[in-house]
């Protein structure tokens, strides 16, 4: 039998009031912190100055400020509503009555059921206000109902030990069985594989020979007419990508909340660093959630993180051991701990622009809700740890300053790079957030919100991170990127007809292209290669598919044409790169791009035997990143735990001041405004 409400808090029942709106309230927050001597008159004015910029509860401004602990201001605000504290950590509530209400529910009104007195129902939540509205949908079977006030940590920490079971499987099952690739079958494609293989031997090596030589010529040509296009947009490019097709609106008066998933995965190394380069991040803390997401089972990454002191704003959410380990997974798994109303993701080793969300939520703020993701720029902050470091870095600035802004003005939906991403919270919740089996979630995610009607953007902000630039590592992280793509074409593709209807003729040939076209580019290349020897041998190695020398010498020619374009598009983005190799590393990407084939083949081997194998890329290896690069990043400070009185930087020295817009990630700030007003 349970214990009486008054055994754990300071109220006797009958004196606790239900929160719905129809409760009084004899003070209000601020004005009980001021009346327990927690908090002066003054501090409190300045607290409201900066709330009416930031349109945060009061509660949290305080306790981003460092003014006072969490639990304090949880258990005033339990007063100014006139009902109880209750320290879910020493009383926890009560497990047989969990299933009363969804996981995800509990999760979305930060609420957990906490006791039964008699007929009345008590529920422990955070945030009053959300909890109000779970109130009012609550069942027949737990009327009448009231609430008590909890710590928000103590809450999420009771919802996850109380579901446990439901948000794995969540994480797990998250995106709809139609879209995503868990029934995806090995065996079943390794039986089709070894169809076609059979039909190829039984049709003559010759035959074989030609088809697949022309197929790998075909592929060369449509990839370099994709290339030219990309180029051409971007030396037409005068100024960032712009939105299209979107009535543009005024700039948002506040800044919007933004939660920022950050995936760890045996990090041991960097743990540290990283909590470090967040900081940097220039962004209201009230409006700033870091949620550092690790694995049950790694121990070694949840003792670094326990060694170091998490500044506001960063939390630390543990994914249970479940069927799979994913990154996807992980994130689906703490999408629902997090409030946001933009979720950002950023990797292990990422040194993000300080001004980077202030320019996020200007975009977001000027565009229609069809924009639903934004995906920033990639470089590396260790160009010229190696040979392969340096190719890398040519691949990416190719990619992310030549070849995605062109895909973008084509009309073609881009496919994500996994960091740097920020998306509407809605739309994400909306499409089941990430397939928690696919190892490329984020082109997989691209071409989703493509189906669904939503549009995916560049925009012009960079994050520095660690380039692979050990030999049997890069391979694995590409087959691993390479097997992704495979597996969301052969997901999208179970209807073409269907995924034409969804994304339209412009689109679903863009999503060939750039799935189809750089599978078949990486697998068909040796035939290219026979090819190319064979001219350059003199003829010592024969021929391919019984090519005449002329024919091979004008292929020849033509793939040299084609290797000029993507010099090309090498060179006009190395003109964007503040830290730059030798333009003399580009002529060896040609060997660099030897070992993609290697692992394209690694890839479609590990689809057959083990298609939701993580082949994880260690972090950490290389130094962190130079002086010049943390120097500029650290002049401007960021606002993550700052326990100075962050109204001084929007204020200055007159008094009272409000946030009225956003542009170019500058605050504007209007001066001698009303007299604030208490909210909570």
């Amino acid at each position: 039998m349970n214990a009486p409400l008054c055994q754990y808090t300071h109220r006797p029942p009958d004196t606790l009031p239900a929160l719905a709106g129809r409760g009084p309230r004899a003070l209000r927050l601020g004005e009980v912190l001021v009346e327990d001597g927690a908090l002066s008159p003054g501090e409190l004015d300045q607290a409201l100055q900066l709330q009416l910029a930031l349109d945060a509860p009061i509660g949290e401004i305080l306790a981003s400020q460092g003014k006072l602990p969490r639990q304090k201001v949880a258990q005033a605000l339990a007063r100014s509503h006139g009902t109880a504290f209750v320290d879910l950590s020493l009383h926890p509530p009560d497990p047989r009555l969990a299933g009363m209400i969804p996981a995800q529910d509990c999760l979305e009104h930060k609420t957990v059921i906490w006791r039964k007195e008699g007929a009345m129902t008590i529920l422990a939540c955070a945030d009053p206000r959300k909890a109000a509205t779970l109130l009012r949908r609550l069942p027949d079977t737990l009327r009448p109902a009231r609430l008590a006030l909890a710590d928000e940590a103590a809450v999420n920490a009771a919802i996850t030990t109380l579901y446990r079971a439901d948000l794995t499987q969540l994480a797990e099952q998250r995106t709809p069985q139609a879209q995503s690739c868990r029934g995806w079958s090995g065996r079943r494609m390794a039986g089709i594989g070894l169809m076609v293989l059979l039909g190829l031997v039984l049709a003559g090596p010759f035959l074989v020979s030609k088809l697949l030589f022309w197929a790998a010529v075909a592929t060369l040509a449509i990839n370099t007419g994709l290339k030219l296009l990309c180029l051409g947009a971007a030396l037409r490019r005068r100024r960032p990508v712009e939105t299209t097709n979107h009535a543009v609106a005024e700039a948002p008066p506040r800044l919007p909340k933004i939660s920022i998933l950050v995936p760890l995965f045996r990090e041991a190394r960097i743990a540290e660093t990283l909590i470090t380069r967040l900081q940097r991040i220039d962004y209201p803390a009230p409006l700033l959630d870091i949620c550092l997401v690790t694995e049950a089972d790694d121990h070694m990454t949840q003792a670094a993180l326990a060694r170091t002191t998490l500044p506001h704003g960063m939390s630390a959410v543990t994914v249970p051991i479940g069927t799979l380990k994913t990154k996807p997974r992980a994130m689906n798994y703490a999408l629902d701990f997090t409030s946001g109303s933009i979720v950002g993701v950023y990797d292990a080793e990422d040194a993000p622009d300080p001004d980077q969300l202030r320019k996020v939520a200007l975009t977001f703020g000027q565009s229609d809700a069809k924009l639903a993701c934004l995906q920033g720029v990639l470089s590396f902050y260790n160009p010229r740890a190696g040979w392969l470091a340096r190719c890398f870095s040519f691949e990416y600035a190719a990619w992310f300053r030549v070849m995605l802004p062109g895909l973008q003005r084509l009309g073609f939906a881009i496919p994500l790079g996994g960091t740097t991403l920020f998306f509407r919270r809605d739309a994400l919740v909306k499409l089941g957030g990430w397939d928690a089996h696919n190892v490329t979630e984020d082109a997989d995610l691209g071409m989703r919100l493509a189906r669904f009607g939503y549009r995916s953007e560049m925009i012009e902000t960079v994050t520095h991170e660690e380039a692979n630039n050990r030999l049997w590592p890069w391979v694995r992280q590409r087959s691993r990127w390479l097997k992704g793509y495979a597996m969301t074409w052969c997901v999208h593709m179970r209807n073409p007809v269907r995924l034409w209807r969804d994304l339209g003729t412009r689109k679903f040939v863009g999503f060939q292209l750039l799935f189809l076209g750089t599978l078949l580019s990486f697998c068909l290349a040796p035939v290219l290669w026979w090819g190319f020897a064979h001219f350059v041998s003199g003829g010592f190695v024969p021929p391919p598919a019984g090519l005449t020398p002329a024919q091979i010498s004008a292929l020849t020619v033509g793939f040299l044409a084609c290797e000029g374009v993507s010099l090309g598009v090498y060179l006009a983005a190395g003109r964007k790169l503040t830290r730059r190799p030798s333009y003399l590393w580009v002529f060896t990407l040609p060997a660099y791009f030897m070992l993609a084939t290697l692992a394209a083949y690694k890839g479609i081997f590990e689809m057959l035997r083990r298609p939701f194998f993580w082949d994880k890329t260690e972090h950490g290896v290389s130094p962190a990143e130079p002086s010049e690069l943390a120097g500029r990043i650290d002049h401007q400070p960021g606002l993550i735990g700052n326990r100075e009185m962050v109204a001084q930087r929007l204020a200055g020295s007159s008094g009272i001041a409000r946030l009225n817009r956003v542009d170019n990630g500058q605050m504007l700030v209007e001066r001698d405004l009303p007299a604030p007003i208490h909210r909570q």
